[in-house]
C-alpha cells in the first residue's frame, strides 16, 4: 500500500466535497499550494500537525483523511 497515494486520494475527495480549490485550502491551512498539490498526487507525506489543519479546513475528521491506510506487522522469525 502506498500511504501517500491513499492520503492524497482522500484529501482530494474531501477538498472537493468542501468545495475548495487547492489555493483556498492552502490559504486556510497555512500551507503552500504546491504542497497541497504534492500531497494530493501522493508525492509528499503529511506531518501530523498538517493533517489536523487540513482536516479542520475541509470540515472532516483526521480519520476520514486516513481512511484505507493501514499496516500489518511482519512475523518475526526465530
Amino acid at each position: 500500500m502506498n500511504v501517500a497515494k491513499q492520503f492524497g486520494e482522500n484529501l482530494t475527495r474531501a477538498r472537493k466535497s468542501a468545495d475548495l480549490s487547492q489555493d483556498e485550502l492552502a490559504a486556510r491551512a497555512s500551507v503552500h499550494r504546491t504542497a497541497i498539490s504534492q500531497m494530493e498526487r501522493g508525492m509528499r507525506v503529511v506531518r501530523i500537525d498538517t493533517l489536523v489543519k487540513l482536516a479542520t479546513c475541509v470540515e472532516a475528521s483526521p480519520l476520514k483523511l486516513l481512511d484505507g491506510i493501514g499496516w500489518e506487522p511482519h512475523e518475526q522469525k526465530g
